[in-house]
């Protein structure tokens, strides 16, 4: 049965000390997760090397009250000192699967309101080698008058790397050195340094002809190892070669299937075959096998160039280029010039008038144009020229030229393109020439010269064209910041006038320009107008929301501001107190005329005039609200973080007390703090602990304390605190303790190791060792834990309680050996006392030995305390005395067995200076554990005051 920590949670009185204990923020980075190299101290800010793939972990270690609010950010490297747009906001910065990418300088920036905020960096460098490349490149070269030909392999390695790698050059299974015989030479070519090696075989000879190996190495750093590539150099070995069966240029119609082939004249080894397209991939459907490229009914769409290339890593790759031309036509239009050389801009008899056509076609260069006249073909004459390309006009046009304009010129003029001979559909376009035929003018229509909508609705811009013929309307926006229309074009044709938006926003509020386009009507100077939009959106005020605090009987002022809006100006203000209308405040005179603001004040705050307001403020447009919170509640207390060990644990017990440090907030914002509400909670329980804590007048920044003790290891507790005023409850804050065990250079006051933290009172594993110790507790053992061997429980005999042991298991084998490192103590006393619980049960038990380190001069261990052997399964107790000359750790090695039955166990250490109790445990109060035959004994001395309650509480 559970006993509530309201049972087993015994309060102190209570301490308060004024001081000023705000302070600015201070950082340190930590890393953690799977460093390549981790210091000793595990805290630096040099450099942080991981491998490609692992997890990053960096902490941001902060001091400073208030809290500190820490944020990460990276710079893309050493030469950048832009920040990336990401930020992180929490202490630990974690990545999962690094990127060689992600590597560069990480910030941790923490801030908390006092002070300049601290900036702490450390570079992550990541570790990384690719698999090499190898290419083969050879020269041929006359030698002595061209009796004979010298011929040279160039075999070049390349990789991709960080550290630089190494190069290692192999024949068959014999390493090759620089300068090994005349035929042989490695280099580094220039710009790639530390990326690429050649290996130069001069004047080929017959031994020559052989496998050659690049190995390339970053020294096992970071794990990393190292990647191989070969090459089999033979007399045949050459670059590929490649034809094509088709002419470069491939034309062809819409819906034919499409099929090329990319043939190999030449290469050793074999090379591979890809096909590729520019610009995009290959059409969907389109099938590349091998050499073999096939589109189905191609279209328009997939014009474009198509690549074959060849690679067998022996010189440089062979490529074939098919340019691919579907026949296609599309966008017919038409001009009208006037006569150029009289700088006319109207169609008179006796000028020159010219009528241009154009399509935009695939292939261009094989349209053909033909004009008609009224239906019939269009006779060539003196006065009547048909021209192709003119320079004026865009590629491949088709002009006709009236020279000396007639009376009997004016007609309907039709021009048509075709592809001969080709399934694709003409294309025509028409143009009336007469006395009506007279160049547009634009204007906007009487009243839409300014267009206001609101926001979210649909708009309608238009401008009216004249004249025969109507030339298509060019929209654009006059604004230099915002270039792009809505539809992110920089010009949209409309063919009547109006451009069309759909749910305009604010930001499309501007001036806009319209045009008529030189095509399709005369091509003249364009003609155009401006249409201005304006986009009405409600208000936008601030605070849209506002904690407002006062002591009662102080008078309170209440301003809601607009910021932005159109019309930006306030057409009312309506104020509300908790849902109900108030009366209009009085009207300042000086804010009548252009009221940005809405005001209302409150002579004296009072218990009934606490709580919600709420000011609506419209502009005609729509509203917008500011929130204003209004109370004399003391704020919430600040919870000090910075206590020098908060944690204080009781030898046996299983008990720890916890010293709560905090300040108040802002306390002469309201009423004087009369005392604190205290609620303590253990996780995953429901009761709690609930204490009035009284105090005298707090002032700000006075740090003030007060100490938890009977909180049981290993648990966590929920604490929150509320302070009351006259008014009655302020802001509650809340934080969750947990249970911390030392990390101390040893003293006269207690300094036990029960091991219930993560940390493990900063031991560690050995790296020198075969195997580690596992920290566990009954609730984590393995259910298919090999049986008579080691401790159901901890020392305390509770579930939760965990101890040091080790697995003695397969793949473990006879003498193999588990070291557990303390910290590094400075020797202040000459004789120190080393007291620890072993549980070693099983008939395969090997031994357990306590070793010190000394750190005088190197690291040189010693043999302070061992036992061997089956001791049954109950915990005992030692007492090593050991008398350090200098700075030491203490070791617990533990040695495997003849078998898996031989797990040992560890818990509860102490270091003291003195020594040890002459006296050994009596043998009464050892713990015989559950299940062992013999009945459990629990002592004052082992379970403390608030277990002895518990036991009489059962019963």
């Amino acid at each position: 049965m559970e006993v509530t920590c309201l049972l087993l949670l015994a309060l102190i009185p209570f301490h308060c000390r004024g001081q000023g204990v705000y302070a600015p923020a201070q950082a340190q980075i930590a890393h953690a997760g799977q460093a390549c190299v981790v210091k000793e101290d595990n805290i630096s800010e040099r450099v942080y090397t991981i491998r490609e793939g692992d997890t990053l972990m960096l902490q941001c270690l902060v001091t400073g009250h208030p809290r500190p609010q820490v944020r990460w950010t990276k710079t893309a490297g050493s030469a950048s000192d832009k920040f990336q747009e990401t930020s992180v906001f929490n202490e630990t910065l974690r990545i999962e699967r690094i990127a060689r990418t992600q590597g560069g300088r990480y910030y941790c920036k923490a801030e908390n309101g006092v002070g300049v905020p601290a900036i702490k960096s450390i570079r992550v460098d990541v570790q990384y080698l690719d698999e090499p490349v190898l290419t083969v490149h050879q020269t041929v070269s006359d030698v002595r008058g061209n009796f004979y030909q010298e011929k040279t392999v160039f075999l070049r390695c390349t990789v991709n790397s960080n550290p630089p790698a190494r190069f290692i050059w192999k024949r068959g299974s014999d390493t090759l050195s620089h300068s090994q015989d005349n035929g042989v030479d490695i280099y580094e070519p220039l710009y790639t340094q530390g990326e690429t090696k050649v290996l130069k075989l001069k004047n080929l000879r017959p031994q020559d002809y052989a496998s050659y190996t690049c190995q390339v190495s970053v020294r096992n750093v970071c794990g990393i190892p190292d990647k191989a590539i070969t090459f089999r150099l033979t007399n045949t070995t050459a670059p590929p070669a490649l034809k094509l069966s088709v002419n470069e240029t491939l034309v062809v119609n819409p819906g034919e299937n499409v099929t090329v082939q990319c043939l190999l004249t030449g290469g050793d080894p074999l090379p591979q075959l890809q096909w590729s397209h520019g610009p995009g991939p290959l059409p969907l459907g389109a099938l590349a096998q091998g050499g073999t490229l096939s589109i189905p009914s191609v279209q328009a769409r997939d014009s474009g160039y198509y690549n074959c290339t060849a690679t067998n890593n022996v010189g440089n790759p062979a490529k074939k280029t098919v340019n691919l031309l579907v026949r296609s036509m599309k966008n017919a239009t038409f001009q009208i010039t006037p006569d150029v050389i009289k700088e006319s801009e109207n169609i008179q008899l006796g000028q020159d008038l010219k009528l241009s056509c154009h399509v935009d076609a695939v292939p261009q260069e094989k349209v053909t144009y033909q004009w008609f006249k009224n239906g019939k073909p269009a006779r060539m004459s003196k006065r009547l020229l048909v021209t192709r390309n003119d320079p004026e006009l865009p590629a491949v046009t088709s002009s006709l030229e009236l020279i000396d304009l007639h009376f009997s010129d004016y007609g309907t003029y039709l021009c048509m393109a075709s592809f001969p001979g080709a399934p694709v559909p003409d294309l025509s376009v028409e143009v009336n020439i007469s006395s009506e035929t007279v160049p547009p003018t634009i204007s906007v229509p009487k009243g839409r010269a300014v267009v206001t909508v609101r926001e979210g609705s649909p708009a309608e811009l238009q401008c009216e064209v004249r004249g025969k013929p109507r030339p298509p309307v060019l929209w654009s926006r006059v604004d230099k910041e915002a270039a792009l229309l809505p539809s992110g074009l920089l010009l949209e044709e409309t063919p009547d006038g109006k451009l069309r938006l759909e749910r305009v926003s604010r930001d499309m509020s501007g001036t806009y320009r319209c045009q008529t386009a030189r095509y399709n009507g005369f091509n003249v100077r364009p003609r155009e107008a401006q249409v201005q939009l304006n986009v009405q959106f409600p208000p936008e005020v601030e605070p849209s929301s506002q904690d407002v605090r006062q002591a009662l009987g102080r008078p309170v002022l209440l301003r809601c501001s607009l910021l932005r809006g159109s019309p930006q100006r306030i057409a009312s203000a309506v104020w509300r107190f908790k849902g109900q209308l108030l009366p209009p405040p009085p009207v300042v005179p000086a804010a009548a005329e252009a009221p940005d603001h809405a005001e209302l004040r409150l002579d004296a705050l009072t218990r009934d005039s606490s709580g919600s307001y709420e000011c609506s403020v419209s502009n005609d447009v729509g509203s917008a609200t500011c929130l204003f919170q209004v109370s004399a509640k003391a704020y919430s207390p600040e919870f000090y973080f910075d206590t020098p060990n908060p944690t204080r644990s009781h030898k046996l017990s299983k008990n720890y007390s916890y010293v709560l440090q905090w300040t108040q907030r802002e306390p002469d914002a309201v009423d004087p703090v009369l005392n604190y509400r205290l609620s303590v909670r253990q996780l995953n329980q429901h009761n709690a602990m609930v204490k009035a804590i009284p105090v005298r007048r707090v002032e700000k920044g006075q740090l003030l304390e007060y100490i938890l003790t009977d909180l049981r290891v290993p648990h966590s507790y929920e604490i929150r605190l509320t302070p009351y005023t006259t008014f009655g409850a302020g802001d509650m804050a809340s934080r969750i303790i947990h249970y911390t065990e030392p990390i101390n250079s040893p003293n006269l006051s207690d300094n036990t190791c029960h091991f219930e933290d993560e940390k493990i009172c900063g031991y560690t594993q050995d790296l020198t060792d075969n195997f580690d110790w596992t920290r566990q507790n009954a609730l984590t053992q393995n259910p298919k834990r090999s049986p008579n061997t080691g401790p159901p429980t901890d020392i305390s005999g509770t579930p939760e309680g965990y101890y040091m042991f080790i697995e003695t298991s397969r793949p473990r084998e006879l003498g193999d050996r588990a070291r557990l490192v303390s910290p590094l103590y400075n020797a202040s006393a000459k004789f120190y006392c080393v007291s620890f619980f072993y549980h070693m049960y099983g008939k395969h038990i090997g031994s357990l030995n306590l070793l010190v380190r000394s750190r005088n001069k190197g690291a040189l261990d010693t043999h302070a305390w061992s036992l061997s052997g089956n001791k049954g399964n109950v915990w005992q107790q030692a007492h090593v005395p050991i008398s350090p000359s200098g700075p030491f750790q203490i070791i617990f090695e533990g040695v495997r067995g003849s078998g898996y039955l031989g797990d040992i166990a560890i818990d509860d250490v102490t270091l003291k200076k003195g020594e040890c109790p002459r006296k050994q445990m009596d043998p009464n109060k050892v713990v015989v554990m559950p299940g062992s035959g013999a009945p459990r004994q629990p002592s004052p001395q082992l379970w403390g005051p608030a277990a002895i309650f518990l036991l009489a509480w059962q019963r």
